[in-house]
């Protein structure tokens, strides 16, 4: 019987997964790997390891969920070392809570290895934090898609008047109505918002406004993205830092090969 590693990648920047999770991909027969995983951690597996895309888009996915718990079960009862390779943390709508549970019934060993999730490091890089002493003692990483049978009026009721920093994942397409039906609910309009595409990579982009305005603003942002409401989206005007870093980096090499 082998074993199975739910690794979290991380956010998108490479170095942020973390040592224990690089150890799994060094040490891995089999590597199933997401949609949002920074291709580069595929590089350090063995050379005799065998990956398998599992991605998932909006709308589409690649591989249905029971066809990958299943895939898990098998290669590992087979006596293979394998790493279940999940965007940001396996365990924060990553549905490595569902991996695990389908291993355990099948008797499978296996091991979660957290890792960093984008709704802590996305507005990180984008000089956003989440809670602050004198803005935010409390936040939520929320997701803007609500399944069939949840009354959506009611789930934003809750979340409006709740945490005063909501982290929202997958939140794009709805986010018209995430804002109507925050404001409905007592959450002011002119409470900060901001988007951050492709958080801690080189296509990061960031977008800010306020409940009021922050569709119109930010309306060619795409997935993926990562939307956070709260007082602490003001701070980025005091402390951006990535993005204006790697502005200063790329005009160097400008002027260097230019």
């Amino acid at each position: 019987m082998g074993k199975v590693y739910l690794v979290g990648a991380g956010p998108g920047d490479p170095d942020l997964i973390t040592v224990k999770g690089l150890k799994a991909i060094q040490q891995s027969d089999f590597i199933l790997y997401d949609r949002l995983v920074n291709k580069k951690l595929l590089n350090h597996a063995p050379e005799t390891a065998k990956l398998v895309y599992c991605g998932k888009s909006p709308n589409h996915h690649f591989m249905k969920q029971e066809e990958i718990n299943n895939l898990l079960v098998s290669l590992a009862s087979k006596g293979g070392t394998v790493t279940r390779l999940k965007g940001g943390d396996p365990l924060i709508f990553g549905r490595g809570g569902e991996e695990a549970e389908a291993l355990a019934e099948s008797g499978v060993q296996f091991e979660i290895v957290p890792g960093i999730t984008s709704g802590a490091a996305a507005p990180a890089y984008a000089g956003i934090p989440v809670t602050h002493r004198d803005f935010s003692s409390s936040v939520a990483f929320v997701s803007g898609m609500v399944k069939k049978n949840v009354d959506v009026d009611e789930y934003w009721k809750h979340l409006a008047l709740g945490p005063e920093t909501l982290c929202i994942y997958m939140g794009v397409k709805n986010l018209p109505d995430i804002c109507r039906l925050l404001v409905k609910h007592g959450r002011p309009s002119e409470t900060p918002a901001a988007l951050i595409h492709s958080g801690t990579t080189e296509a990061q982009e960031t977008v800010t406004g306020t409940l009021e305005n922050i569709v119109e603003k930010s309306y060619e942002i795409k997935n993926p993205a990562m939307i956070v409401v709260g007082e602490v989206v003001n701070l980025r005007d005091k402390i951006s830092w990535y993005e204006e870093s790697a502005n200063r980096e790329a005009l160097s090499q400008l002027a260097v090969y230019g």
